[in-house]
């Protein structure tokens, strides 16, 4: 089967940082899918991690992560789908990726398509709403239709985890929602998708946050360039606020929060997948209830761009504009 991949970690302008294969076919055992996939789109963490690891055993590593697609197979312990089935999922950071035809997944992080939008639309969500959801309903502990009265600032609202982050918030919560973009088509994009108020995280933020009515602000999701705005972080965060965050600042000086009784929440996606969590099945049952929303049309895909088909030139344009940090929403391919 055609697949992209890498043999060796390589900067994206290089000629083999990512290329065309030919591979085998998987076969599903015990609660995996095979699914034949139809679409998928590009997250920081494709870059990431084909800049720093490099294939083991002389195999290719297929990267990938987001994916929707049908399945095509199962294996013999799987209760929660059947062949023909329509899904989505972000998949495992431990396991070969979704840059391949068909690819095996575990069905406890797997949900089922929306029905109302194709499979590239779809592509740009599972990954962002895991997170996003993970950040808001289980590290902060955020009660669904709770939130009366407090604030939530998104540090980097534009991006794929912002753009959904925004939206679960507003229309899943009561919590005012402050998001942060430097440019006006990137602040353009937060108001559309629901932030009450939009800053400048190039400009000082304490003052913005001020003149917007907010001293403090109770939950503050750092999704991008944590390090570079801690120190604003913990001047703004409230008394016993709660910051959360998802990139990899080199280091963070965590004292900063000790006066405010402040915590620290780290999210990462791939943490059910790669230990087995016994609550695995919560991602499958999240992107059920992410599904209802698109349907019922309370939140929306957010993809900016479709590459064209899944191939390594392709994939190496989308890496690339990703890797640039300018991001608006998601970059998503389709087909072989």
């Amino acid at each position: 089967m055609r697949a992209v991949g890498y043999k060796r970690s390589l900067p994206i302008d290089q000629a083999e940082a990512l290329i065309d294969l030919e591979i085998d076919k998987p076969v599903p055992q015990g609660r995996d899918l095979l699914v034949q996939v139809k679409a998928i789109s590009v997250n920081p963490v494709d870059y990431k991690v084909r800049k720093r690891v490099d294939p083991q055993g002389g195999e290719p590593k297929i990267l990938g992560y987001d994916a929707t697609g049908v399945v095509a197979a199962v294996g013999k312990d799987v209760t929660l789908f059947k062949a023909s089935d329509e899904v989505w999922y972000a998949g495992s950071i431990i396991r070969p990726g979704t840059n391949a035809e068909f690819h095996l997944v575990d069905e406890r992080i797997v949900g089922r398509k929306p029905k109302t939008i194709g499979f590239a639309a779809a592509a740009a969500l599972p990954l962002t709403s895991i997170t996003a959801w993970e950040i808001l309903f289980d590290r902060f502990g955020i009660a669904r239709d709770g939130g009366e009265g407090k604030s939530l600032l998104i540090v980097g609202g534009a991006g794929g985890v912002g753009s959904i982050a925004i939206q679960l918030a507003r229309t899943l919560t009561k919590l005012t929602v402050i998001a942060t973009a430097s440019r006006p088509e990137t602040q353009a994009w937060c108001r559309e998708l629901g932030a009450h108020h939009v800053i400048d995280h190039s400009k000082p933020m304490a003052e913005q946050l001020k003149s917007a009515g907010h001293r403090f602000v109770d939950y503050i999701f750092g999704v991008t360039e944590s390090g570079q705005h801690f120190d604003t972080i913990a001047e703004v965060i409230a008394p016993q606020g709660k910051f959360g965050l998802i990139d990899d600042p080199k280091s963070l000086d965590v004292s900063k929060l000790k006066g405010k009784s402040a915590s620290l929440h780290w999210e990462a996606m791939f943490t059910r997948s790669t230990f087995q969590t016994p609550d695995m099945d919560a991602q499958h049952k999240l992107l059920n209830e992410v599904a209802g929303l698109v349907e019922n049309g309370t939140i929306r895909t957010t993809v900016a761009e479709n590459f064209g088909t899944i191939n390594a030139a392709n994939l190496k344009r989308a890496h690339a504009m990703v890797e640039s940090g300018k991001m608006r929403g998601k970059i998503v391919l389709e087909g072989f």
